[in-house]
Parts: C-alpha cells; sequence; structure tokens
C-alpha cells in the first residue's frame, strides 16, 4: 500500500489568542482531503520544535505516515522542511496544492464568524510575487508559436515519443480530469534549435507551474515557475500572435488550466527535447 501525500501550511490568519496575541496556524491535509488536521499557537512559540509536533501529533492521529508533504507558501517553506527531517518526511515546494487550497479559501469564509477574529482584510491564498524577469537571452529558441492539441491526440501521441526532458503528471491527464477526448489542449512550441537542451534543462530546474499570455505594451509570454518566480519567455507586438496568445488563454479556461510546453531541436535527429504538461492554478 502507497503512502499518501499531505499538503501542508503555515500562515498568519486574522486570529488573536483570549490575551490579543496574534496567532498562527498549522494546517495539513492529505491530498484527497480524506484526512485533516490543524493547530495553533502564538508567533512565539512557532519553531521548528512545535512544528515537528503537530506533524508527529498528526501522524498519529492518521495511523499513517506521508510519504511526502507539499507546501506553496514560500514564507512557510523552509520551517516545515526542517521540521520534517526528524520524522523522515520530504517536502515538495509546488504551487498545485488544491485540497489545501480550497481548504484555506472555506476558512477564511470562516475566520470572521470567530470571537476572537482580527477584521482585517484576508486572502489566504495571495503570495507575493515579483515582478517577471527576462529569460537568459542565451536561452532564445529560434522560432516558437501558440498551438493546440485534442485531449485524445495529446494521451495518444506525445507521451509516448522518446523525449528526454518530461514532466507529465498522471493526474494532470486530460483523462484524468474528466476532459471530452476533443477538448483542445493549448500549447506553446519552442523550436530552439541548438539551444534546445540547454533551454530544456533550464525549464526543468527552474519547476515549471504554467504559461500566460499578459496583454500590454508589447505583449509577453509570462512563465510562472517554483513558488513565486515569474519569467519573460517572450515578447511581441504582432496583432494576430495577440489573437493567438488570447485564444491561448480561452482554451486554457476551457481545458480547467491545462496546457503544455514543448521545446524542439534542430532537424538532426530528435523531434522533441522537452515537454512539460502543466496546470494554472485558479
Amino acid at each position: 500500500m502507497s503512502k499518501p501525500v499531505w499538503q501542508a501550511d503555515l500562515h498568519r490568519p486574522p486570529l488573536a489568542s483570549d490575551s490579543g496575541a496574534p496567532l498562527w496556524e498549522l494546517l495539513l491535509c492529505s491530498d484527497d482531503f480524506g484526512f485533516s488536521y490543524g493547530a495553533t499557537a502564538p508567533q512565539a512559540a512557532i519553531n521548528k520544535a512545535w512544528v515537528t509536533e503537530q506533524i508527529a501529533i498528526a501522524i498519529q492521529k492518521a495511523g499513517v505516515t506521508p510519504s511526502q508533504i507539499q507546501v506553496f507558501r514560500p514564507q512557510a517553506l523552509s520551517l516545515l522542511t526542517t521540521a520534517c527531517e526528524p520524522l523522515g518526511i520530504a517536502v515538495e515546494p509546488t504551487r498545485h496544492t488544491p485540497a489545501l487550497h480550497q481548504w484555506l479559501q472555506q476558512r477564511a469564509k470562516w475566520y470572521p464568524a470567530q470571537p476572537n477574529a482580527i477584521p482585517i482584510p484576508y486572502n489566504p491564498l495571495h503570495i507575493e510575487s515579483p515582478p517577471p524577469v527576462p529569460l537568459p537571452e542565451q536561452l532564445w529558441g529560434d522560432r516558437w508559436g501558440f498551438t493546440a492539441l485534442s485531449a485524445y491526440d495529446f494521451e495518444q501521441t506525445l507521451p509516448y515519443e522518446p523525449i528526454p526532458l518530461r514532466h507529465l503528471p498522471d493526474n494532470l491527464m486530460p483523462s484524468r480530469l474528466g476532459l471530452a477526448s476533443t477538448t483542445p489542449i493549448p500549447g506553446v512550441v519552442v523550436d530552439a534549435g541548438r539551444q534546445a537542451m540547454a533551454l530544456a534543462q533550464w525549464i526543468q530546474a527552474h519547476s515549471p507551474a504554467w504559461l500566460s499570455y499578459l496583454r500590454g505594451e508589447p505583449d509577453g509570454l509570462i512563465l510562472e515557475a517554483g513558488l513565486s518566480d515569474r519569467w519573460v519567455f517572450t515578447t511581441f507586438s504582432d496583432a494576430d500572435v495577440s489573437q493567438a496568445g488570447q485564444r491561448f488563454e480561452q482554451r486554457k479556461r476551457d481545458s480547467r488550466g491545462l496546457h503544455f510546453l514543448l521545446v524542439r531541436p534542430d532537424g538532426s535527429g530528435m523531434t522533441t527535447t522537452g515537454l512539460w504538461l502543466l496546470q494554472q492554478s485558479p
């Protein structure tokens, strides 16, 4: 029997103790939300020992130790990582923690009704993101473009190609998300020529999260990566490309945020260097 994957957050909700001290909250849940656990403590008590103790209590209540704990909040990553070390639990930084996100949104509606609530605006999912940084110039490809494949064609073709660098999570496959086989899955294809492997390795190392078309002067394609990094993948002013970018965003909405990034080399043999199946969080 495989061990479950948990999702965790350590944050400061709009709550205070009876003495008026702001409280911090640790939340733990399984990725299917079959198990959940929460604990609060004043800021002065929040340290590695307290977090380790609370995770151990949660393990005892669940009756099983998770194989890993996923964390989406950059500010919580370091403490949760060190707190999990004595328990032998790996921590994975990722933006995709849907069960935890839904729980946080539910709790955000619950906090104001509490007698010790602090009346401040609060969005538990808000993460401060830095301005996007240009992609390193030496990694630029020769050509790029928006594209789309039907859900059926995507699942029946690309996953079976000999692609050196790939990220195709089973839980993001169109059929697993319940998408119709005819649903267009939007994508971005980069013909990177001799820079293909260097670009693909750079993308893989930066843990791509999703791509977004951004209107502006000029328009741009933004790569969200890591927990809060943003990169300007490319910029453009062509009206036809802008229309394709708008269509890319519409197709993302129709495919529950699902899309892909494909990096191809020159015509020297291998057809694809890197492939990432991505999903934009709500």
